[in-house]
């Protein structure tokens, strides 16, 4: 599989953000790619919950949705959308932050809710409510690709391993980490979760990333990785944006569960603790 991943510093303007990701699956597709990974909040990025409110829409008549269908289409491309914010019909009001699988044909074959909210306090004073806005899937989402089973998530759901194993436990053999980290967050944990998700599993994890200042104000941390197997980063893109392109050799799946079987030697642990 010839894996490209858009690094983007998305905005405000979903007419812009859109025209920036099909002119990458053009030039994903001239590159030989199979299918393009996008961030978390592709399509449209802003700290102004007002504005936001005033922007977004359904995901019925979300502008940016049917431009990146159509350009997958056109050039034959598969697409992971690594998320739109999409005003959802909930009885609570909350949006949703959703991700889309799209195939070479337009076709929208998966979508995928955020589970795990971003309410976060940081030692920069950076303070986050993610929940606040945003209401939490309530589904584990594979889906079949002509590259095996692919599981999705996004950004802060990676910090809960279970959902990885019940991930893998359906047959996933590449995890889906689209994300929009805080710099502080991301010097300190970004490759190191995203490695230990890749080990624990025995899976490839792909985690395309927003990198640099964007229209809101809010600064980004980049480095989008492709993490194989065993751990080693076969791609980390720094913090420029821009288009990224990595081989993945699905065989090593296999390679790495047969060296080091973790998931058969896993043994399920019982909810009751002995506490002596």
């Amino acid at each position: 599989m010839r894996a490209a991943i858009f690094q983007m510093t998305s905005g405000v303007d979903p007419a812009a953000n859109a025209a920036a990701m099909t002119d990458m699956i053009a030039r994903a597709a001239g590159e030989g790619a199979d299918i393009l990974f996008t961030p978390e909040m592709a399509g449209y990025l802003d700290r102004d919950r007002q504005r936001a409110a005033a922007t977004l829409r359904s995901e019925a008549d979300d502008p940016v949705l049917p431009r990146v269908q159509e350009a997958a289409a056109k050039h034959g491309l598969w697409v992971h959308v690594g998320s739109l914010p999409l005003k959802d019909e909930r009885e609570d009001g909350r949006w949703a932050n959703r991700s889309f699988m799209i195939d070479a044909a337009g076709e929208i074959r998966a979508r995928y809710d955020k589970i795990h909210l971003f309410d976060v306090d940081l030692a920069t004073g950076e303070s986050w409510r993610e929940s606040s806005v945003y209401g939490p899937g309530d589904r584990v989402v594979a889906v079949n690709t002509p590259w095996g089973r692919m599981g999705m998530s996004i950004c802060y759901d990676m910090r809960f391993p279970d959902l990885y194993r019940a991930l893998t436990d359906a047959g996933a053999s590449v995890l889906l980490m689209p994300a929009a980290f805080t710099v502080p967050t991301g010097q300190a944990h970004w490759h190191v979760l995203l490695r230990a998700r890749a080990i624990e599993a025995g899976c490839f994890v792909i985690a395309a990333a927003q990198t640099g200042r964007h229209a809101d104000g809010r600064e980004t941390y980049g480095h989008s990785l492709i993490v194989d197997p065993w751990g080693d980063v076969l791609l980390d893109m720094g913090s420029d944006a821009g288009l990224g392109l990595a081989e993945i050799d699905l065989a090593r799946i296999e390679e790495v569960r047969a060296r080091v079987p973790a998931l058969a030697n896993r043994r399920v642990i019982a909810q009751d603790v002995i506490i002596s």
